[in-house]
């Protein structure tokens, strides 16, 4: 968060009206999500942000391509497990008739290998919905900074693979050396 001088006091301003002041543009988000409670609850979210404007909500996969189209939204919030085509299917869509639409991921999904697809389809950030109340805004704005962002709970998961796939490979190369294979 930074203090902007007005001459007169300081006014505080929050990391999302920051980026989306660089941007000097109302961020117009897509919300997709198969469950209307959760489109609602991220709808509401993010109307509390005085430059965010949620343009649309729809609940399956073809629809997000067809409305990501017609819209040309800045960011879409992207449930995976969707009717019609899948979130991923549809990031893969969306990113040929949408090219400067940026995709951050809400999905309750832990799999790390649906994670890993998601990220590698284009998604720029992983929510899970249960750490949306907390991580969502944050994610928004690396996302909007063309950073990766993955929650908390996903990333200690993944931490703690990453750790344990070095280790293995480390105890490979020993078993390696020490049989004379390498």
């Amino acid at each position: 968060m930074t203090v902007r001088s007005t001459g007169i006091s300081a006014i505080r301003v929050t990391a999302v009206e920051e980026v989306v002041a660089l941007q000097e543009a109302i961020l117009r988000v897509l919300v997709v999500d198969d469950y209307e409670p959760i489109r609602r609850f991220i709808t509401n979210k993010l109307e509390g942000q005085p430059q965010i404007e949620v343009v649309a909500e729809v609940g399956d996969g073809m629809e997000a391509v067809e409305r990501a189209q017609e819209l040309q939204p800045d960011l879409v919030l992207m449930d995976v497990g969707l009717p019609t085509i899948d979130g991923i299917e549809a990031t893969r869509r969306i990113q040929k008739v949408s090219p400067n639409c940026k995709i951050l991921f809400v999905s309750e999904n832990r799999s790390s290998d649906i994670v890993e697809e998601a990220l590698r389809c284009g998604g720029l950030g992983y929510v899970l919905k249960s750490d949306a109340g907390t991580d969502l805004l944050p994610a928004i704005e690396a996302v909007l900074r063309g950073k990766r962002f993955i929650s908390a709970t996903l990333a200690g998961h993944f931490l703690v693979a990453a750790n344990l796939m070095a280790a293995q490979s480390v105890q490979f190369w020993i078993l390696m050396l020490i049989s004379g294979m390498c």
